[in-house]
């Protein structure tokens, strides 16, 4: 898996939304909802990968790893939602 030197996490709790980018932001992108609520940004020039963001992210915290891993990403960190 490639290592990026650049990460941001992004959580809007209001809209429980979760979006992490990769490097620096795409200058011109595309998104796809690659499932229901999760959606992939990709740099129309060169199809790298510049984000990843997932709808109702308390619901399906798991997912994040599940979707990085299938797109050959990763994280230096675990993102998690604590428990009330």
């Amino acid at each position: 898996m490639k290592e990026h030197k650049t990460y941001d996490v992004y959580y809007d709790e209001e809209a429980d939304f979760l979006e992490v980018s990769f490097e620096e932001p795409a200058k011109l992108g595309t998104t796809e909802e690659i499932q229901e609520g999760v959606f992939v940004t990709r740099d129309v020039d060169t199809k790298r990968i510049a984000n990843v963001g997932i709808l109702s992210f308390k619901k399906r915290v798991g997912l994040l790893k599940i979707i990085l891993d299938s797109l050959n990403k990763r994280l230096p960190i675990e993102i998690s939602i604590p428990s009330n």
